[in-house]
């Protein structure tokens, strides 16, 4: 709620120059809850203008294209959040009562005061300003007051001197340099080359060249003592330090700046001996609640020229101003640090820059983290005042490095006039500092490598000789023998091949070599070995979201939202490629999330069930052995004793392995279907929510302790993750995406490794996007960067944007990583569209994911609610009895599945493995209608128990019913019933999608469509009625192809076949005897019926 007029703080700003005005824009943006009020008076009649630009007056005489802001900038102001008065003069301060005077007699009352007053030109004592020809080189007054005096009749061809060869002389030289009534410029300065605060002697001889090059003089190693005059009291000379005289018409001052305290001192503030108002690390004067920043500041009793120090601290009184309690909670205090004193100017028409610490070679070793402070008061004190000597005082990495012996890296180009200076540490490890004349391009990468203070990647040599462009993402680098696919042994070279033989798409060649079908690591590399071949093939790239849809995921989105579709049925209708298709395994999972990421209704509706893959059908994580884990929300891993107690009550209850997360969440595995509601009825009660640990939504975000315990803390990030969990918790997006928040730069919480990332600086918070999940050889990727000192108020309409564009505009199961990797334009597309606005859709974004959050429901609440939701979890719908499908073995004190064997074997399971001839086979009721809950929107599916085989049964709309084995053969698991349904679009012909690893079998023939090593038995199916009938054996006969209790997964099986079982193994595998024995060289005995024969035979 923004603050009333009678309830704003007001800040009195004393000088309206570049740092003045940088904290009254700063102040004004952070300060979204409309909390202070701000009145400044500038002692100059212009607005706040650039000063570093004074040069560029020269050329075009019009101070408004030196304003900072546009006259109409301050006239739309809030008058009562921001007044202005210029040309006025604040004369006095009085700290105790509070007030401010100026020159025209106003007051102004104040709760806080800053003072930005600036700086003015130091002179030397023989320096006479009232001296016709004498100048200073410091605001528009001054420049004016030159021109002036240039364009007079009397001083035409005039020879102007410039006392001092630094950054503003150079600045000054080249100005009058340019005039046309100034004939030839001299520049005076006291070393033997330009910039000696900024360059070494070999980067100085290349801009000395330049100076002399232009036809401009340059006299280093001397001094003037003294001016010279005519007899008319005008400046005709200088005497130098030799005694030596230089005649000249004009002289421009640039040796320095003095601070202005008077203001200060009048008012009794504390200022250093050298000058300046002395600041702490908060910029807080002597005077309570009275600050100083800019020049006029003494901190640490150091004074800046520079205008980005000034800039710097703006920034920091403004944040803390604003940021320190916000919406998204606390933030530690920011404290002034050793400024970056880096420089990129173009002198004298040539580009010079200096970053980090750029004389580290000069004086032996680097100076102290700039993070450290140069005062022994901040050094921990023991009782009596000593020196804590048990104090941690050890350095590592970057900061170890920049107190030890440096290496320098020199290019020098005479003839290009380039000289660049690199210094690392001895080991070549981190970039400290350097220095640039003639080529500054590099200058922001290198700025930024010493600010970071990280190890470099890349050897040094490779800053200064450059280096060979990176291997390809599309694996040219790879010979064609390389194992691209380790889990099937597919080499690049086989599928580099099936292009050649007409695949024209990645599900082609998963389907010809199985690459991809196994742990899907390598599918991205896959997919970008199959983009390239087709491209050199000359075949367009069919980005279309699978046969079903000519079109992209992110065209359907749009569409879908346009038209304001709401089912798969509809949509399939409006833009399938056939109408009455089905769907399929790929795009049925895509628009659910497209619908959920839309309009957000319960994905377990009859509308849009059958949309949703395994884990999102029965909200859980399907596992191995069928059973399912329980994951309910722990928003930043914070959590109570008395939620930690339910959590342990309920694993015992219900037997289930728990482990901690890396998200910092407790998974409870091994759940059966049947029991899901039954937990969650217990988790819900006891205040837990869905974790969504099961849909491609937001997982967890993974905080330290930040602020709230850690000594080092900055920002508070367990109430900042706490916050982001409970915005985009259930959010649905075209892949899962994690999170984490670090309270400071240690980065316990590992957030470069997420979706998304914050990192607490002293500055606010850096924002990093798109990390892991990369598809350089299926290796992780590390997060980018952002944005960077990003103020607490703005993260999280900056997220909103990330996200919202990432849900617009992703393909299909695509992770952040490869979405950035992707886009055209990179990181820069990003920041220009989420940061910059450069589309015109941010407000669109942060408005939809607004509408999307505010339909946030909890889906396991929602379950426990309705009794209809939760017959849906029953394992067989014709029987409450459950059936174990793979051995529990303990390990380390918990219950877990037996391991699956290593070597898959072909199993291709026919009707003709059954002895009694169908001809004998009887109907057989097993179910009902009603217990399908039958949809013309949608399949759906259960399964029934019949002897001691289980069943899938299948409705499609339209088609009737159709039925399996429940079994998949591939793994041994009986998980059928839980699958996608989807046909081909061309022919209709209908298969079911295993979901454990998607081998589709045929409804009709039972024939596995894209893995011929497996098949399984197809059951008649007919209604009578409401009764659901199937044609089947006598249970017996069929228990001996299909028993359960036969294939259950059992870990002494799983070991013998691992060993590798011979024909004289007594493996036992009561099934089809000849189909099975020829195709996977085991031995097959006939075994008995029932759950278990207790003898030497192994069951599976």
């Amino acid at each position: 709620m923004p603050a009333t007029a009678s309830e704003r703080k007001t800040i009195v700003v004393v000088g309206l120059g570049m740092v003045g005005i940088a904290f009254i824009e700063k102040l004004l943006d952070l300060d979204t809850a409309g909390r202070y009020r701000i009145v400044t008076c500038g002692e100059e009649v212009h607005l706040a203008y650039n000063r570093v630009a004074l040069t560029d007056f020269f050329q075009h005489r019009n101070i408004e294209k030196l304003y900072l802001n546009s006259p109409e900038w301050y006239t739309k102001q809030d008058p009562d959040r921001f007044q202005f008065h210029t040309g006025e003069t604040v004369t006095s301060l009085d700290t105790e009562a509070r007030v401010v005077a100026t020159d025209k007699g106003r007051t102004i009352a104040y709760d806080y005061c800053v003072l930005a007053t600036g700086s003015d030109a130091t002179l030397p004592a023989y320096a006479d300003l009232s001296i016709p020809g004498v100048f200073v080189y410091r605001n528009i007054a001054d420049v004016d007051k030159l021109l002036a005096h240039a364009e007079k009749e009397d001083v035409k061809d005039a020879s102007a001197v410039v006392l001092g060869g630094g950054l503003l002389g150079l600045e000054a030289a080249k100005a009058v340099y340019d005039l046309p009534t100034i004939k030839d410029v001299a520049i005076i300065h006291r070393q033997t080359y330009p910039l000696s605060r900024q360059l070494d002697a070999q980067g100085g001889e290349i801009v000395l060249r330049r100076i002399e090059g232009m036809g401009a003089r340059f006299l280093g190693g001397t001094s003037v003592q003294r001016l010279l005059t005519d007899d008319k009291g005008a400046l005709s000379g200088l005497e130098l330090s030799d005694g030596s005289t230089l005649d000249c018409n004009i002289v421009i001052f640039s040796i320095g700046i003095s601070p202005r305290d008077d203001l200060a001192r009048t008012a009794g503030l504390a200022c250093g001996q050298r000058g300046g108002v002395l600041v702490d690390d908060h910029l807080q004067t002597s005077a309570k609640d009275v600050y100083a920043i800019g020049e006029c500041a003494s901190w640490k009793n150091n004074t800046y020229g520079l205008i980005a120090p000034g800039i710097e601290m703006a920034d920091i009184l403004a944040f803390n101003f604003t940021q320190a309690q916000t919406h998204v909670g606390s933030f530690k205090l920011r404290q002034m640090n050793n400024p970056d004193l880096s420089t990129k100017l173009k002198l004298m028409g040539v580009d010079v820059a200096s970053f980090g610490d750029f004389f580290a070679e000069k004086h032996g070793q680097v100076k102290s983290s700039v993070n450290e402070s140069s005062s022994t008061a901040s050094l921990p004190q023991a009782p009596g005042g000593k020196h804590d000597a048990s104090a941690p005082r050890k350095r590592h990495g970057a900061a170890a490095a920049a107190e030890g012996p440096v290496e320098a890296l020199t290019y020098r180009d005479p003839f290009a006039g380039v000289y660049k200076k690199y210094i690392f540490s001895a080991d070549g490890k981190y970039l400290l500092g350097g220095m640039m004349v003639g080529d500054t391009s590099d200058y922001v990468k290198m700025v930024s490598l010493v600010k970071k203070k990280k190890a470099l990647d890349v050897p040094p040599a490779q800053f200064v000789l450059g280096s060979r462009s990176g291997s390809e993402d599309t694996g040219e680098d790879l010979d064609d023998d390389t194992q691209i696919c380790s889990c099937h042994n597919v080499t690049k070279g086989r599928v580099v091949q099936c292009i050649k033989d007409g695949a024209q798409s990645v599900a082609d060649v998963k389907t010809q070599t199985k690459a991809g079908t196994g742990c899907g690591g390598c599918i991205p590399l896959v997919t970008n070995i199959v983009k390239s071949e087709l491209k050199k093939a000359g075949i367009a790239v069919n980005n279309n979201i699978c046969p079903h849809f000519a079109m992209t995921r992110a065209d359907l989105f749009n569409v879908v939202k346009i038209k304001k579709l709401t089912t798969f049925t509809a949509i399939m209708e409006t833009v399938g490629v056939k109408p009455d298709s089905v769907g399929c395994e790929i795009c049925k999972p895509a628009i659910g999330s497209i619908l959920s990421s839309l309009f957000n209704e319960h994905v377990m509706n009859p509308t849009h069930h059958a949309n949703q893959d395994t884990n999102d059908r029965f909200l859980a994580n399907i596992q191995r052995n069928g059973t399912f884990s329980v994951v309910p929300r722990v928003a930043a891993g914070e959590i109570t004793p008395e939620k930690l107690i339910v959590l342990g009550q309920v694993a015992k209850k219900y037997g289930l392995y728990t482990k901690i997360t890396g998200g910092q969440r407790v998974d409870l595995f091994g759940a059966e279907r049947a029991d899901l509601p039954s937990i969650w009825k217990e988790l819900v009660d006891a205040g837990f929510e869905s974790g969504h640990a099961y849909g491609k939504a937001l997982r967890t975000v993974k905080s330290c302790v930040g602020t709230t315990w850690c000594r080092y803390g900055v920002g508070d990030s367990v109430g900042l993750a706490v916050q982001l969990e409970e915005r985009y918790k259930g959010i649905r997006s075209p892949h899962k995406f994690k999170g984490g928040v670090s309270g400071c730069v240690r980065e316990c919480a590992e957030a470069q490794g997420k979706d998304f990332g914050l990192i607490a600086t002293d500055k606010g918070w850096n924002i990093f996007v798109c990390g892991n999940g990369g598809k350089r050889r299926a290796n992780p990727r590390h997060a980018t960067l952002l944005a960077a000192d990003v103020p607490p108020s703005r993260v999280v309409r900056i997220l909103d944007r990330f996200f919202m564009y990432y849900i617009r505009t992703a393909d299909k199961l695509m992770r952040t990583a490869r979405w950035l990797e992707g886009m055209e334009g990179g990181i820069e597309k990003l920041r220009k569209v989420v940061l910059d606005d450069e589309l015109g859709i941010c407000a669109d974004l942060e408005r939809e994911m607004d509408e999307l959050v505010g339909t946030y429901f909890d889906e396991w609440r929602a379950v426990v609610d309705d009794p209809e939701r939760q017959k849906q979890f029953r394992q067989f719908v014709n029987t409450d009895e459950r059936v174990a499908q793979t051995e529990k073995i303990t390990e380390r004190g918990q219950m877990r599945p037996a391991n699956w064997s290593k070597a898959t074997l072909p199993l291709v399971m026919r009707e003709s493995d059954i002895a009694v001839p169908k001809g004998e086979w009887k109907w057989r009721k097993l179910a009902t209608v009603q217990d399908f809950v039958p949809t013309d929107s949608g399949t759906t599916s259960a399964a029934v128990r019949y002897g001691d085989s289980q069943i899938a049964i299948y409705h499609i709309p339209k088609r009737g019913y159709f039925a399996t084995q429940q079994m998949c053969p591939h793994r041994r698991a009986f998980v059928l019933d839980h699958g996608i349904i989807g046909d081909d679009p061309k022919s209709g012909s209908l298969y079911v999608s295993c979901p454990m690893h998607k081998r589709n079998f045929s409804l009709t023939t039972g024939e596995c469509l894209n893995d011929d090593s497996y098949g399984v038995v197809t059951f008649d199916v007919k209604t009578d009625g409401d009764d659901v009938l199937l044609l089947l054996p006598e249970p017996e006969d069929l228990d001996i192809v299909m028993g359960t209790s036969k294939w259950m997964v059992r870990q002494a099986t799983a070991e013998l076949i691992d060993r590798g079982a011979t024909q004289q193994s007594t493996v036992e595998i009561v099934g089809p005897t000849e189909s099975v024995e020829a195709a996977s060289g085991v031995a097959v005995e006939q075994g008995c019926s029932g759950s278990s024969c207790n003898g030497e035979k192994l069951d599976w």
